[in-house]
């Protein structure tokens, strides 16, 4: 077992490595979600310590996404605030031991993820541009 999960992690590792910019934001959004949604389980049966594990994990990847931005463009400080939103409402649900505040956050990061890919594949495609964040 432990030589899948070091081949799985060198796939991983590789796959960061060899993404563009637009790709590791998406990946930074499914890392995300996913912690959100571990979290939501975790709430849901009563397991505190993988529900702080999942919630600081949801946190370090927003605080991530911060330090992505470009502040050259005028969309960041829209998205500054709204992952300062994230910030604050993954603290919040992390003392209160409540999903109701991971409801919104999922659902605004699942727009997020979506749009973002859209951005991606028409980068790729060559029909847009999916500028630095």
């Amino acid at each position: 077992m432990m030589y899948t999960n070091n081949g799985y992690n060198q796939y991983r590792e590789q796959s960061v490595l060899t993404a563009g910019p637009g790709e590791l934001v998406l990946m930074l959004y499914d890392g995300c979600l996913k912690q959100v949604r571990l979290a939501r389980l975790a709430i849901n049966e009563n397991m505190a310590a993988e529900r702080n594990s999942a919630l600081q994990k949801a946190q370090e990847i927003v605080s991530e996404l911060i330090n992505t931005l470009d502040f050259d463009f005028e969309l960041s400080d829209s998205l500054y605030a709204l992952y300062d939103y994230f910030l604050n409402e993954l603290i919040t649900a992390n003392v209160e031991n409540s999903t109701t505040r991971l409801d919104s956050i999922e659902s605004l990061l699942v727009e997020l993820r979506d749009t973002w890919e859209q951005m991606v594949k028409q980068q790729k495609s060559g029909s847009g541009s999916a500028a630095s964040l």
